[in-house]
């Protein structure tokens, strides 16, 4: 690696750089047989879909995990990294299908399922492909060798493997349930994978004329296209219910409804004038019987027994009308309770949406197209009480944005309802970040879960591995009849066909044409594919290998932590459990680590419509990757969302920037010195208060990342170590000993202070490994290198010799009164550079006066004084008077405002010995007056927690030559930073002063200045060299002051 160290942090080059490195040092490989034989870790990685790009969130995530496998391996683990990627289901589906230009299911079947899941296959190969690109851009050390794909055989005889044993508890189930449907994939979707959109629907009050006695029941509904399948209407049997008899233009209606919703049904229906004829309880309604409102127009309609009646249900609220159209043939909850009271389920629909002929007028029409024909032959049949549209949520499918329907159909489950205790007993085996993610949103989750509805009617998934018998229909068959298969080798025994395990396919339509027979009977497996949610379900499993290989799982199953951000809770992190459950009784992860989602900078999901979308490729091009890293860790990884700001991740750089400099500072020093930073021994010289204490720092450092890291507090760890760099050591420890460093002969003094950074650069570097890898590697390959990459090095952990609690707390004393002085200085207006005579500090807090005392010579050096008092009660404070005039005004009358004004801003003593108003003495009683204290002529002051500090800024010809002396070789220095010389390049200078009185006082400290800025000789402006050197105007507290500088000639 390139061992000239730039000026400036510049990361792009570091990472071209390091990558090379890591490729010609195969830097990845010899990490990971580093820790091969440290005790094991098993990461899984939750699978993206290879059917898209890289976004700033996946960014997020995978640099996350990352970091977490590269500090687990820091800390000695062998750590499995294999990546995962969901290669199945609708999101590849629906790519495909525009990439060919389909409209419809029915365009595949005229292509050829065969062809169709070929094509997919290519989409989401080549698409992983890229994806691995895109992952690596950002620095992600995983397998790219060897992912596990959900499409490969053996993954799949894991989702075969679990399913089975799921079967073999007894917790797989066929039923016909309501489910979420999308009419345009023509399949299941999951709730989980619904998204919402505003839509405006109609918005009815349909009338069910009872059919034994006079008036209807009003029902209001926004899905008019399911009213052909009505098949009763529900009440709430503790409500009260109105019997209303209404007039509109002379006709009469006797209507009912909720009695608290009279008034608004009424005026929906624009009736004039109404009357509550009886108040009755919901309990008397329930029997009550109706005629269809649409029974003409659809002749099958539920007419049979139990049909058309009126039932209590749960779900029933007295708002709208207080009476629920129910068609269990869609809505869910009408499911149910239909299924409760043993109604049969009616659905004219099919699974693309299209009423089928059971629905009479209106077959062969899209449901939602039928809305405005059922609306008017509901008018038409004076059914319809009043229309109107509402405007609401809304879902649609996740693919392809087409809304959903509700239908019953006949569907796969796994009947995680009959384990809900052992799912939330489950639950509490694994650890959360945060924990209440676990407590209240996944608890939630999981108690609100249905059965599990595992089957899709598409094509590009994992066959459901279910053989029945052959042309049966699921109403003729039982579990009995089932033949559910586990592995490859197992279909290979039991196949009519000959097959050979180790070369099968298990994707259609090659397993659809594989029939076993067991006595008579010929089985076909069943159509249906896995719910993309039971792919990933299996990753614990599908990551080993398992049930196809056994030794990794007996290892290092179930997985020691998992990373996803929080939708997952209702995705990932459920369906592992759910199946983890089902199939062995035990969740398979023991850890989850959930973060957040990447939004842009006023909390807005980023999207193309938005026009608000930064992708990683954008950042890093930006900053670069190591930047973009130490951004996304940097903020709480715990569940909180990320609001991106390119302000904050240029800051991010500039913070990288300022370790890069502290990197950079010493380097030069140690290369003339031929010092070995690698080699850096604490005992080899001698080190100072300031050394002790960075130490002691560092070793608090790595308490807290360790104790951070513990909890998976990634952000707290970074930023604990970013703002010791920043704070502790840039600001504080180098500027400490940066004149030791300055140092030409060696001493002891020095080689500690080299041992000291060292050191610490050392350690920072190691902690800093895992979130900025390019930029850790940099740096350790110029401090040490003797390892191939740092990334092979364990992480640092504190060491109780170097840690003095007392001496940081000390430290954290002098830092603030250092500040406060500072803060005197500038009201005075002396800077720094300049000596003060004094500074005072008053406290009565003793530990503030101890930490003092015991760094009294640190701290005049800090503060650039001449002397230190430390006590309680400084005595040269001058109090100066503030009138009150509440009382001066009643006892003088017309004379106060002189009164006042002879008083205020004079001294105590003057104030106490009679004032003069007037040409008379004045005696002043002390309810008259105030006083506030201030610091004398020439002091200035300044608070800090603990007390006070009063610096003594007045000027003396002795701290005027030093100040004029250290302003000359600042101006010096900078010149020589201009013409870019070495640190160790003698000089000659020129200087020209304005003024023979700070002539005189460069000229008693000309031996000064020579030393500290390498000048071998001093000589006229007119002999500096315009070519080689520099001249420039400098003015110096208002004195012009000419320098010149220029190399020595070799």
């Amino acid at each position: 690696m390139d061992e000239e160290v730039p000026d400036q942090y510049d990361p792009q080059a570091v990472e071209d750089t390091v990558s090379a490195y890591w490729d010609d040092h195969d830097a990845y490989e010899r990490t990971k047989e580093a820790h091969a034989d440290d005790p094991p870790f098993f990461f899984v990685d939750g699978p993206p879909y290879t059917s898209g790009q890289m976004h700033l969130g996946t960014a997020w995530n995978k640099t996350l995990k990352d970091s977490v496998i590269r500090r687990k391996r820091m800390e000695g683990h062998h750590v499995t990294d294999r990546p995962g990627y969901d290669m199945h289901g609708l999101p590849i589906e629906t790519k495909v299908e525009q990439e060919l230009g389909f409209e419809s299911k029915q365009d595949i079947e005229d292509y050829g399922m065969e062809s169709f899941i070929q094509e997919c296959k290519r989409f989401a190969v080549e698409n992983r492909e890229n994806m691995d690109e895109d992952f690596q851009s950002i620095g992600v050390w995983m397998d790219w060798e060897n992912p596990y794909q959900t499409i490969s055989p053996e993954y799949m005889e894991s989702a075969w493997w679990a399913f089975s044993q799921a079967h073999d508890n007894e917790l797989v189930e066929q039923g016909k349930r309501s489910i979420t449907q999308c009419p345009r994939c023509e399949t299941a979707i999951a709730k989980n994978e619904v998204e919402y959109h505003q839509v405006e629907d109609p918005s009815i009050y349909v009338q069910f004329p009872l059919a034994d006695r006079e008036g209807s029941l009003v029902a209001w509904t926004t899905t008019p296209w399911t009213v052909p399948a009505n098949t009763f209407i529900a009440v709430d049997e503790g409500a009260t219910y109105a019997k209303v008899r209404a007039e509109n233009d002379g006709e009469e209606d006797v209507l009912y409804v909720a009695t608290e919703c009279v008034e608004d049904v009424l005026k929906k229906g624009r009736y004039d004038e109404y009357e509550i004829e009886a108040e009755l309880p919901g309990a008397d309604l329930i029997g009550w019987q109706y005629d269809h409102p649409l029974a003409e127009e659809v002749p099958e309609h539920p007419a049979f027994d139990g049909a058309g009646e009126v039932y209590h249900a749960d779900y029933v609220e007295t708002d709208r009308t207080g009476l629920v159209h129910s068609a269990p043939g869609h809505g869910q909850e009408d499911f149910e309770r239909g299924e409760e009271l043993g109604l049969e389920i009616f659905c004219p629909v099919g699974g693309d949406g299209v009423y089928d002929e059971r629905a009479g007028k209106y077959a062969g029409q899209f449901v939602r197209d039928a809305n405005d024909d059922i609306i008017d032959d509901l008018r038409a049949n004076g059914y319809l009480l009043a229309h109107e549209s509402y405007t609401h949520d809304y879902g649609q499918c996740w693919r392809c944005d087409t809304d959903i329907i509700f239908l019953a159909t006949e569907q796969w489950f796994i009947t995680v309802t009959d384990v809900k205790e052992d799912l939330l007993d489950n639950m509490e085996d694994s650890e959360w970040h945060p924990p209440e993610a676990r407590d209240n949103r996944f608890r939630n989750f999981i108690e609100d879960s249905p059965d599990w509805n595992v089957s899709r009617q598409r094509y590009w998934g994992i066959p459901i591995p279910i053989w029945t018998p052959e042309d049966s229909t699921a109403e003729e068959t039982t579990e009995d009849d089932w033949i559910v298969v586990g592995t490859r080798e197992e279909l290979a025994e039991r196949a009519d066909q000959d097959v050979d395990a180790d070369e099968l396919d298990l994707h259609r339509p090659t397993v659809d044409d594989l029939t076993i027979t067991e006595g008579e009977t010929t089985y076909t497996r069943v159509p249906d594919v896995f719910d993309v949610w039971l792919d990933s379900s299996v990753a614990s499993w599908g990551t080993l290998d398992y049930p196809g290989e056994t030794e990794a799982h007996d290892e290092f199953w179930p997985a020691d932590v998992i990373v996803e951000a929080h939708d997952q809770t209702r995705g990932w992190f459920w369906s592992q459990l759910g199946m983890g459950t089902a199939a062995v009784d035990q969740i398979p992860y023991d850890e989850v680590v959930m973060h957040g989602f990447a939004l842009d900078s006023d909390g807005r999901k980023m999207s193309k419509s938005l026009g608000n979308i930064v992708t990683p490729h954008e950042a890093i091009e930006e900053v670069g990757r190591d930047p973009l890293r130490a951004y996304l860790l940097s903020h709480d990884q715990h569940g909180a969302d990320l609001r991106f700001e390119w302000e904050g991740l240029r800051e991010m750089q500039s913070t990288l920037n300022i370790l890069w400099n502290v990197f950079r500072f010493p380097l030069p020093y140690m290369e003339l010195d031929d010092y070995d930073p690698g080699e850096a021994d604490l005992r080899d010289g001698e080190l100072s208060v300031v050394d002790e204490w960075v130490l002691s720092r560092l070793q608090t450092v790595k308490q807290e990342t360790e104790a951070a890291w513990d909890e998976y507090a990634v952000h707290d760890a970074l930023n604990v170590l970013l703002d010791f760099v920043t704070e502790d050591v840039s600001r504080f420890y180098v500027k400490a000993i940066r004149e030791r460093m300055w140092e030409e002969s060696d001493s002891a003094s020095k080689r500690g202070a080299y041992a000291t950074l060292a050191t610490v650069l050392n350690e920072v570097v190691r902690l800093l490994a895992p979130y900025t890898p390019y930029l850790a590697d940099r740096m350790y390959q110029t401090l040490d290198g003797e390892a191939d990459t740092v990334h092979m090095l364990g992480a640092p952990t504190p060491d109780d010799e170097w840690h003095d609690p007392e001496l940081e707390r000390n430290m954290a004393v002098l830092r603030e009164v250092e500040e406060a002085a500072a803060n005197a200085r500038q009201q005075g207006g002396r800077k720094l550079r300049w000596p003060v005579q004094e500074v005072v500090i008053e406290t009565d807090d003793e530990a503030v006066a101890g930490a003092m005392r015991d760094l009294e010579e640190l701290f005049l050096e800090r503060v650039n004084a001449q002397s230190l008092t430390v006590t309680d009660h400084y005595e040269d404070l001058v109090e100066i008077a503030d009138p009150q005039m509440s009382v001066i005004g009643p006892e003088f009358g017309g004379d106060a405002q002189d009164v006042m004004a002879a008083v205020r801003g004079e001294p105590r003593e003057a104030v106490e010995s009679g004032v003069d108003v007037n040409g008379e003495t004045v005696e002043l009683g002390d309810e008259m007056v105030a006083y506030d204290t201030e610091p004398p002529e020439h002091v200035s002051g300044a608070e800090f927690e603990g007390g006070s500090v009063y610096v003594d800024t007045e000027l003396t010809e002795e701290i005027e030559r030093e100040g004029y002396a250290r302003d000359l070789i600042r101006r010096v220095q900078e010149t020589r930073k201009r013409l870019e010389l070495d640190v160790e390049e003698e000089i000659r200078v020129a200087v020209e002063i304005d003024d023979d009185r700070v002539a005189g006082f460069f000229d008693d400290r000309r031996d000064l200045v020579a030393d500290e800025v390498r000048a071998a000789a001093f000589v006229d402006v007119s002999e500096i060299d315009g070519e080689r050197g520099l001249v420039e105007e400098w003015e110096i507290e208002g004195v012009d002051v000419t320098i010149g500088v220029e190399p020595v000639d070799d």
